[in-house]
């Protein structure tokens, strides 16, 4: 092992002044303590001490090289120190010591520090390798007099040596890692590859634990834990870190774990990472810097990646019972109860709505337990409930006391939904999630001060008590109020432009309204207006009006358009993942496919983890395109009866074949967009 292989920078003083052997030793601990090499500093000088009541370790000539083979050493390291008027350390000729090396040696390591004694005790007898260090002006320069010397003196025993001696075997990892995408797919899995490969590389054994889509594989053991040097966690959701407690831990992005493997490894083998400890510790963040920013991408694709499964397997689900009922003939005169007309079609409809229903209560549930850990979850799933949900019904109660007044009638008035929409989706699954992590927080920030006999409640009962509570009255009597509200205005702003025979603008609007959010109130309330004027046209029709009446075809354009626009964010993404593979990761281009399945289903939320991801880029593209479809739909006067159904429900559309180009020609603007404006990625 080299000198400078166990020097840093930051062990390095020079021109320095000490009036005792004491005050040289502290100075040159302290040089330790700042290149990271000792976890405790008064541990360590305890055996320097004692080394020293041996016998001083100043060897004469104005040289000491006091060291200690200690358990408060994490890593092998050498400090030193010029102190150019000398300082009285008990040296053997009875002369002031000026140049000071210290050794550092874990306890259970090898003899390094007799290795690198030997060659310093060899190098120091040298008068020009001293005076060359004393003149040193900068601590490049003394690092490179270390070098010239040691090159001079072992420079052809080290190459004889690597030509013949085999390299050392793995007797552990020094370093370990976990790797974690928000989808777990490619990037997990990467991220582990080259941080093995690169510590191998190095000479660095070094195990990764990935946290996949099927879970965590290769885990890290406890006794690994403990026997290493540090561990990098490069993951872009939350990870389990509670059993790193008092371990060096590197936190970064998975990305970074991809293309700086070296960098991060030498962080942690050069001791340049700080302790953590789960109780109040801050994690060290990606080169972000721990930006507001980056912590909230973060908090959401802990819950995008849990809600994945759900939209998907449940999306499949129902476009099956579509396809059922297709196949059986329903297509064209299943009309509302499309999708339901036969018991094995009703089957999978059934369980994919219920499998679409988590999907905002599991977002909310997982940003949640992203901010808070467990605790989050309980208070981020009823949030994510009463988003989806909305408020409760107020002609399904009945009170006790009917003549209400105060307080009661307040909650009465303001807590129910009194015939308004209150309805606030996957938008008001977000501010859940948040909501309820940043609550419950505050919460175990106020349970702080409590004692020690309470800790078993906190958990248990304090937190999603009072979570619970504070966030229902935020979403009930705020939130989904305020959606439900601007959802009224978007509602009467269609009604007006129907009512002026503007049926081209009005497929625009309704048509880029559903790809703005993906299944949120804003798209639920274009989709709930298209089938309100389906139930208008059942009505006319009832009264006596014709299927050709203007005023029952404004009605179906309306529909048909509503559907152009939710079909084109999937296919217009999963078009644009196969034309500009650069623009998206490796996991966005896997779920293509799927987003294709879901797209021809009319299942916009296929497109929300793009959106999620990459909302700037991605929204504006989907909403232009989305815009196309449902204006050219209604151009065509395309026509549609059904209120869903996707391809299936083809046959019940007027003019099939323009409107088959007013899809694709949406689509198409979305991926041409998308290849235009969003960014490479990595």
């Amino acid at each position: 092992m080299r000198i400078r292989e166990l020097l840093k920078k930051e062990g390095i003083a020079l021109n320095v002044k000490v009036d005792s052997k004491d005050v040289a030793i502290d100075y040159m601990v302290n040089l330790h303590q700042k290149s990271g090499n000792i976890s405790d500093k008064a541990a360590f000088k305890e055996g320097i001490l004692k080394r020293e009541s041996e016998g001083s370790t100043a060897i004469g000539e104005g040289i000491a090289i006091p060291h200690s083979k200690n358990a408060a050493v994490k890593q092998p390291g050498l400090a030193a120190m010029v102190v150019p008027d000398g300082v009285d350390y008990d040296a053997l000729d009875g002369q002031p010591s000026n140049l000071f090396f210290m050794i550092a040696a874990p306890e259970k390591g090898g003899d390094v520090h007799l290795e690198v004694l030997s060659r310093l005790s060899i190098l120091l007898m040298d008068e020009n390798f001293r005076a060359a260090l004393l003149a040193a002006k900068t601590k490049d320069e003394f690092l490179n007099v270390c070098d010239q010397f040691e090159d001079e003196k072992f420079g052809a025993e080290e190459k004889q040596e690597a030509q013949t001696v085999e390299a050392p075997q793995k007797t552990g990892y020094r370093v370990l890692a976990v790797t974690a995408c928000p989808t777990g797919i490619a990037h997990t899995f990467m991220a582990a590859e080259a941080l093995e490969k690169k510590g191998e590389e190095l000479g660095y054994p070094l195990k990764a634990e990935t946290n996949g889509s099927g879970g965590v594989k290769n885990r890290l053991t406890a006794e690994e834990i403990a026997d290493c040097d540090g561990i990098i966690v490069a993951a872009d959701k939350n990870v389990e870190t509670a059993r790193f407690d008092g371990k060096p831990v590197l936190f970064t992005k998975v990305a970074d774990g991809i293309h700086k493997p070296e960098e991060l490894i030498r962080k942690i083998v050069d001791g340049k990472v700080p302790v953590y400890h789960e109780e109040g510790g801050k994690k060290e963040e990606a080169s972000s810097g721990g930006s507001v920013g980056s912590q909230v991408y973060k908090h959401l694709m802990n819950g995008v990646s849990h809600m994945l499964p759900f939209v998907i397997g449940g999306g499949i689900m129902i476009a099956l019972a579509f396809l059922i009922d297709t196949i059986c003939g329903y297509g064209s005169t299943g009309g509302g109860n499309f999708g339901t007309c036969t018991p094995l079609s009703a089957f999978f409809k059934f369980v994919g709505d219920k499998a679409m229903g988590l999907m905002v209560p599991v977002l909310a549930g997982y940003i949640a337990y992203s901010i808070a850990d467990r605790p989050g979850l309980a208070v981020g799933f009823t949030g994510g409930l009463l988003a989806s949900s909305g408020n409760g019904v107020i002609g399904s109660y009945v009170w006790a006391n009917e003549n209400l007044g105060g307080f009661q009638a307040f909650i009465s008035r303001f807590g129910f939904e009194n015939s308004g929409n209150t309805v606030s989706g996957f938008l008001g699954g977000i501010v859940a999630g948040f909501l309820a992590g940043f609550i419950v927080l505050l919460l175990k920030k106020i349970c702080s001060k409590f004692p020690q006999s309470l800790e078993g409640i906190k958990p248990t009962l304090i937190y999603p008590l009072f979570g619970i509570m504070i966030l229902g009255i935020l979403m009930v009597f705020i939130f989904n109020p305020l959606i439900g509200l601007i959802n009224t205005g978007l509602s009467n702003m269609l009604s007006s432009l129907a009512d002026k025979n503007l049926l081209t603008l009005l497929g625009l609007i309704l048509g880029a309204m559903m790809a703005i959010d993906m299944g949120g109130p804003i798209n639920k309330a274009a989709y709930v207006f298209g089938t309100g004027m389906l139930a208008t046209a059942a009505d006319l029709v009832a009264n006596g009006a014709a299927q050709t009446d203007p005023a029952v075809r404004a009605c179906y354009i309306a529909m048909a358009a509503i559907m152009a626009g939710g079909m084109v964010p999937p296919i217009g993404i999963a078009a644009a993942c196969k034309l500009f593979p650069k623009k998206f990761t490796k996991a966005e281009q896997d779920s293509a496919v799927s987003n294709i399945v879901m797209g021809c289903s009319f299942i916009t939320e296929g497109a929300i983890p793009f959106a999620a991801a990459d909302p700037l880029h991605v929204i504006p593209c989907t909403l232009v395109g989305a815009g196309v479809a449902g204006g050219l739909s209604a151009a065509f006067k395309c026509t549609l009866m059904a209120p869903h159904g996707g391809v299936f429900v083809f046959a019940t559309v007027g003019h099939p074949l323009l409107y088959i180009v007013a899809w694709l020609a949406g689509s198409a603007v979305t991926a041409i967009m998308l290849g235009l404006i969003k960014k490479k990625v990595s």
